[in-house]
Order: structure tokens, then C-alpha cells, then sequence
């Protein structure tokens, strides 16, 4: 690389990606009077990214985020069965409505879309479930432009096509990073902060092999494809600690959505699997049902064959929780290409689809049985009932839909404290260090995969990064005398 052209940037604060995450720290480091770079590796002027194609929903635990803080950062604990880490579900209950307030300030709007009080604040105009991916001038794609401008005026700059390799280094400090414009050319950022905001590592096989499944290729790619887990990897070499990594955020989808793109990001098949059961080759349960399709997805994915499962209902649930998304799988799933086995009988059913018929029936006798009387938490996996209501399988026709888990971003990732300053392994931040996004770690996750809200996790831990390297550069006295420590 020494013998490369080299491109130099100088800056108060370097920001590695330009999704939600890097551009809500960008803009709110620039309010408050710092010279800002956001640098991202992809070329397009409408670069994709989880940020972009997203269905705009601000949540947290599917719960409003008007709520009190206090019931907020306890409906997260509960969702994650108290894994997360205390500091940051309370910096995300107390800084929710104010993310939402300071978006609309930037101009962004926001609409209810739905009679839920989770739908409240939905990005405008939406993007709804739909059959393929139009996100071009909806929802994310807006909010990025939108936001894109408000930092160009304020002066700071997107830096597009710059992949960054490698964070630089000054004894325990964070002074910049290094990274590739071009095959001929380098760049050199000095900074006196930096920010890792690029995602988490859904795209990169290698990783989801070491840490998610041992058949990467047969998850579904719900997402932009982008994330590749460079940000975790860097962080990683100087010294960041990071938290456990094995789950993530995802749906349960059609396996022929492994080569039908009309099969992702919807329809989703999360209510047939979680209303009747599913069950692995050997027609057997492998999971509780009853947590959801987040969680279902999940132990899809560690499952020897993860594109080997199948979600086995009857006519009932099918008429009844499969009609009732605004996409809903009756009939969108089969509209777009999926297959579904369908038999009067359990017995030719199994015969239908593969599946051993002594075992298949016996287990869902056992099931229906356990239902019957209310002791499904007896069942082998337990089913749980208090969050899905579990349905008995008894009217034919029955239907056997094969599965795969479509995962959308990982939940794990670096360790950050509440301002977003990323933590060495002895749980001391790493001076002029921070993350954002879903880079990140310790706010999803646990033993059911709990999921927060991505867009939430992002802007919030991205807010609070600006303002911290903000209030830092003030009292090292290095930065530029228009710094500015007013709220957001």
C-alpha cells in the first residue's frame, strides 16, 4: 500500500457507513459544530442498505414508544429474557420519542400505520408489504436522502466508494482509518473520533458459518446484502470486546424464497409456523413455536439442514391467522411462487411432502392433545401460549409448507456502554472510539432472540455517539470553536 496513491482526509469525526446509524450521528456531531466524514463503501448515489429497504416502523419491543422510559427499558429486559444490558435499554427507553422528535426536525415525516400503538410513528410515505421490493422514493429511502441533504447543508459529506480496511491507532486512541477508493488508490483519514455505523455480518458466509449456522447458503438473504461484518472485524483488532453473536433478526420465509425473490422480504410465513407447528425431516418439533417467528427463524438456523423443515397446519389456520397480514400468506405466499403440500388426510400428507407419516401424526396427536388439555408447556419442546395461541391441527385439508429462516441483520456485535463508546475486553471504552447500528451488541438477543427494533438501535446508539464526541472534542479543547452542546 506505501507505494499506492494515497488520498488524505482530515476531520473532527470519521463515520464508517451511511445507513440510519452513520447518518444520524453524522448530522448530530454537525449541529454541534464538527467537521464531519461519512465514509461508505458503495458507489451508487441510492446505495443500498438495511437503512434503505426498510418497512420504516420506530418501535421497541413492538410496544409505543410514548410509554414512560421505565416501561419501555422493562419491556426490552422482557423480551430478551433480562440479557440485555441494563445501560443501553435505559439510554434507548429514555432517547426514543426524542429520536423520533429530532427526525421530524430534519424533516422527516412520519404516519400511523396501523390500529397497533406500535404503529404510531411508521416513516412516510410507507413502504408496505409487498410481493418484491419497491423502496425507491418510500420510507428508507427517503429518510436517507432526506437526512443526506440536511448534513450536506449543515457541511458535512457522504464519501461514497471508500472501504474501509482498518481503524488507526495512536497508543490506546482512536486517531482515524484506513481503506481502499480504488484498486490504485488509498485513503488516510485522520480524525480525532471515529464511528463504526457499517451493520452487522448477515452477508458475509464466513461469519454466519462461525457464528450463526453450519450452512450459511441456506439462509434466505431478507436484507440489502451489505453487511459483511468489517466495522465488528476492525473493532476486534484493537481491542473491542464483543458480545455474544449466534442470533439475529429474521422471519420465517418460503424455502423457495432461496431462489424466487419474490418470496422476500414478504410474504412471511411467521403465522402459519407459529398458529400450528413445524417440524424437521424426521417429522419431529424442534422449537417453540409459541415465541414467534423471530425466534423460530433461529432455531431454523441451527438445525443440520436449516432448509429442511417444514410448518404443518390445517384448513382453520389457514382461513384464519394465515389471512391476517396486509400481506398475508393466505393467498400472497402461494401467489408468489411458494410451494404448499396439501392432503385430506395427515397420513397422505406426509406422503405428499417427504416426511416419515407414523411420526408426523403422531406428533401432531400428541400436540392437539396437549392443547386439548391446556398442558402444552408439557410438550417436548415446550409450547409456550402466553405471546401466540397455539391452534389445533384437526380440519383437513392439512397443509405442509417447507420452510427456511430469512434473516434480515445480526443482533450481536461490538460492546458499547450507553454513549456508544465502544468497550475493550476489560469493559473500559477505547478512547475516540464508537459504534452504532447493528454493529452492535447488547441490546437484542438472549435465549428467544428478543427482538428490540433495528431502526430504534440505530438512530439512537447513532445520536448518542454524536453527542458524546461532541461533548469530548469540547473539553480536550481540539476541535472548532462553533461547537455547540445544546440538546438535540
Amino acid at each position: 500500500m506505501t507505494d499506492e496513491p494515497i488520498r488524505r482526509y482530515t476531520c473532527d469525526l470519521a463515520i464508517i457507513g451511511a445507513g440510519l446509524a452513520g447518518l444520524a450521528s453524522a448530522l448530530r456531531a454537525t449541529e454541534l459544530g464538527l467537521r464531519v466524514l461519512v465514509f461508505e463503501k458503495n458507489i451508487e448515489q441510492q446505495y443500498l442498505c438495511n437503512s434503505r429497504l426498510t418497512g420504516g416502523i420506530f418501535h421497541l419491543a413492538l410496544s409505543s414508544i410514548e410509554d414512560s422510559a421505565q416501561v419501555i427499558a422493562s419491556r426490552i429486559q422482557a423480551v430478551t429474557d433480562n440479557t440485555a444490558q441494563q445501560d443501553l435499554s435505559q439510554a434507548v427507553a429514555q432517547d426514543a420519542l426524542r429520536l423520533v422528535r429530532w427526525l421530524e426536525q430534519q424533516g422527516i415525516r412520519f404516519m400511523r400505520s396501523g390500529p397497533e400503538p406500535w404503529h404510531t410513528f411508521t416513516l412516510s410515505p410507507p413502504s408496505l408489504p409487498q410481493i418484491g421490493r419497491n423502496w425507491s422514493g418510500r420510507a428508507g429511502d427517503v429518510m436517507l436522502r432526506t437526512l443526506e441533504q440536511r448534513l450536506t447543508q449543515l457541511g458535512g459529506q457522504i464519501l461514497r466508494g471508500h472501504q474501509t480496511e482498518s481503524l488507526t491507532m495512536d497508543g490506546q486512541r482512536c486517531t482515524g482509518l484506513r481503506g481502499v477508493l480504488s484498486p490504485d488508490t488509498v485513503f488516510q483519514v485522520q480524525a480525532t473520533a471515529v464511528v463504526i455505523a457499517d451493520g452487522g455480518f448477515q452477508a458475509s458466509m464466513s461469519e454466519l458459518k462461525k457464528h450463526i449456522t453450519s450452512q450459511p447458503e441456506q439462509l434466505c438473504q431478507r436484507n440489502a446484502k451489505t453487511g459483511m461484518g468489517d466495522g465488528l472485524r476492525m473493532a476486534q483488532h484493537v481491542g473491542a470486546a464483543v458480545t455474544e453473536l449466534d442470533q439475529f433478526y429474521g422471519h420465517v420465509l418460503s424455502r423457495d424464497a432461496l431462489h424466487n425473490d419474490n418470496l422476500w422480504p414478504y410474504p412471511w410465513a411467521d403465522e402459519l409456523a407459529r398458529s400450528g407447528i413445524v417440524v424437521n425431516p424426521a417429522g419431529r418439533r424442534f422449537a417453540d413455536e409459541g415465541l414467534g417467528g423471530v425466534f423460530i427463524a433461529n432455531q431454523l438456523a441451527k438445525l443440520p439442514n436449516p432448509s429442511s423443515a417444514f410448518a404443518i397446519f390445517d384448513h382453520a389456520i389457514w382461513e384464519g391467522p394465515g389471512t391476517l397480514r396486509t400481506l398475508s400468506a393466505n393467498p400472497f405466499i402461494q401467489r408468489a411462487g411458494a410451494t404448499i403440500y396439501q392432503a385430506d388426510t395427515l397420513e397422505a400428507l406426509a406422503s405428499e411432502c417427504g416426511l416419515p407419516a407414523q411420526e408426523l401424526v403422531a406428533e401432531v396427536l400428541q400436540f392437539n392433545e396437549a392443547l386439548k388439555r391446556k398442558q402444552t408447556e408439557s410438550l417436548q419442546p415446550p409450547r409456550s401460549s402466553g405471546k401466540f395461541i397455539p391452534w389445533p391441527i384437526m380440519q383437513a385439508p392439512f397443509y405442509a409448507m417447507p420452510i427456511v429462516a430469512g434473516i434480515t441483520y445480526t443482533m450481536g456485535g461490538i460492546r458499547i456502554d450507553k454513549d456508544s463508546r465502544v468497550l475493550d475486553t476489560a469493559g473500559q471504552p477505547i478512547a475516540g472510539c464508537y459504534a452504532a447500528g447493528s454493529c452492535t451488541g447488547g441490546l437484542e438477543g438472549g435465549p428467544r432472540a428478543g427482538y428490540t427494533g433495528g431502526l430504534m438501535k440505530a438512530g439512537i446508539t447513532g445520536l448518542r455517539a454524536g453527542e458524546h464526541a461532541a461533548r469530548q472534542l469540547a473539553l480536550r479543547n481540539t476541535s472548532p470553536t462553533n461547537i455547540r452542546l445544546e440538546p438535540a
